[in-house]
């Protein structure tokens, strides 16, 4: 884990006795427990974020995340991610789960967490074992075609896109979030994109919401519901730059919920949160598991 809390984690201060201590006694004092988590959850398995300072895409690379409007129409846009991501998911599908995501996975087992609300569309949750989960941005690992009804699991897609370009190989210039991969954009001219083996469109898409998309509106209110429903509301990992994820942590302060924030960085919410632990998250929950589970 050392080589990615060099590579993916920014620096960062130890967890002082005292903040362990709060935050501990804010989750087990918790009647219904919401978890909220983000990137800062999943660096530490080895999957970059875009905002940290000195590890993040921003910090990086001058490259930025594909836009929805733009994946959805223009074609050379299609082509640029769809090559980037047929070299950069086989590395992204490889990760596991760090000790936050498998002590997560615990809690739920015990009923300590009533529900998780992730930003992350790497499936690190539930492959920790956690089920209770609402996956806000979606995920990678389901492709579907936007012109009629194909799904596919992305695995699979894979292999179809390896039959249409047999002869395309690229190497990793960068490894960026969400299963993409910096490399040379000379190559990506004589990449082949997939076509929807039922209608033939090109419009195949990750069941992920790009930036500059909305979540689901039953996704929304059905988060909006867990919100309602807690005592306590924990931010592990998240700078809560994107409204998806704030709207909630606003809901909660309108509705008088506790709420606490677990990141290394600097929130939007830091003004209305009861507790701030500025720590790394696994090494919290590497102690929490120690001393409760």
């Amino acid at each position: 884990m050392s080589k990615f809390l060099q590579k993916c984690v920014p620096k960062h201060s130890a967890l002082t006795s005292e903040q362990y201590a709060r935050l501990e006694r804010f989750i087990t004092g918790a009647k219904r427990l919401v978890v909220l988590t983000g990137a800062g959850l999943s660096t530490e398995s080895g999957i970059p974020d875009y905002r940290s300072e000195g590890v993040g895409l921003y910090d990086r690379t001058k490259h930025r995340p594909i836009q929805h409007m733009e994946f959805m129409t223009d074609p050379k846009a299609r082509q640029r991610y769809w090559a980037r991501n047929f070299v950069g998911f086989p590395v992204f599908i490889e990760k596991v789960p760090n000790v936050s995501h498998a002590v997560l996975a615990e809690m739920e087992k015990r009923k300590m967490i009533d529900w998780i609300i992730t930003q992350n569309v790497d499936r690190l949750h539930q492959k920790a074992g956690s089920s209770r989960v609402s996956e806000l941005h979606g995920t990678t690992n389901i492709v579907t075609c936007q012109r009629c009804n194909y799904v596919t699991d992305r695995d699979a897609f894979q292999g179809y896109i390896q039959r249409t370009n047999d002869q395309f190989v690229a190497e990793i210039i960068n490894v960026t979030p969400d299963a993409d991969a910096e490399i040379d954009p000379e190559l990506i001219k004589s990449f082949n994109t997939p076509l929807c083996p039922d209608c033939g469109s090109d419009l195949l898409k990750p069941q992920v919401v790009f930036f500059g998309a909305n979540v689901l509106p039953e996704k929304v209110e059905f988060c909006y519901e867990k919100v309602r429903a807690a005592d306590r509301i924990l931010v592990a990992g998240s700078s809560l730059h994107v409204m998806s994820g704030y709207r909630f942590i606003l809901d909660g302060t309108r509705r008088e919920k506790e709420i606490a924030i677990l990141n290394i960085g600097p929130t939007r919410a830091d003004h209305v949160t009861d507790l701030k632990v500025t720590a790394r998250c696994g090494e919290f929950f590497s102690l929490f598991r120690d001393n409760n589970l």
